[in-house]
């Protein structure tokens, strides 16, 4: 993976990134929250699986700018990477100040089920997940499709807690939000 390639998936990321972090104050206050340790081995596969992902080949001829790396399958990708995390920021505006990074419960949580919510229960990571894959076909390396492996598995250990913790809470409601809408693929998990 030549470092043009690199750039066309970090470059959308950043600029998400940079929402993310500006809206991250305004949330409600937090009731509860997951363990330092539980996140920081979440975090392992989702730090490897990014580094997959984004770094270039540890080349010195891929750190040299190649244009002709940029074809229809990584502009393709790129439009993927675009909707994914489009996608993620309509479920983050959605959810509102529910909203956290980790896993926790705000003082007044509310049970969202509509937009991106009626769809799958945790539209973020799926739309993320979305960019990831379209971050591995610019890539267009196995080290993409291994990373994209990892972070699926990390955010699915994200989920079974954030389940448990959503259905402790919730109760009924939850059990039966679980049962009609899938957690972050349709029709599929």
């Amino acid at each position: 993976m030549n470092i043009v390639q690199s750039i066309a998936i970090v470059v959308p990321w950043l600029l998400w990134l940079a929402y993310w972090i500006a809206t991250a104050q305004a949330v409600k206050t937090t009731a509860r929250k997951e363990a330092r340790g539980t996140r920081t081995w979440q975090s392992i596969p989702l730090i490897a699986g990014g580094a997959f992902v984004i770094l270039p080949d540890p080349t010195l001829a891929s750190l040299l700018p190649d244009w002709s790396q940029l074809g229809v399958a990584q502009w393709a990708g790129f439009a993927i990477v675009l909707a994914g995390l489009l996608f993620s920021v309509w479920a983050r505006v959605h959810l509102g100040t529910n909203w956290s990074v980790s896993v926790t419960l705000k003082e007044g949580h509310e049970l969202i089920r509509s937009g991106p919510y009626a769809l799958v229960r945790h539209p973020i990571y799926t739309g993320c997940l979305l960019a990831l894959v379209g971050s591995a076909v610019i890539g267009g390396t196995w080290r993409g499709v291994l990373g994209v492996a990892l972070i699926f598995a990390s955010l699915a250990f994200k989920v079974r807690v954030e389940e448990s913790w959503l259905t402790g809470h919730f109760g009924d409601a939850y059990a039966r939000y679980r049962r009609e809408v899938a957690a972050l693929i349709p029709g599929i998990y």
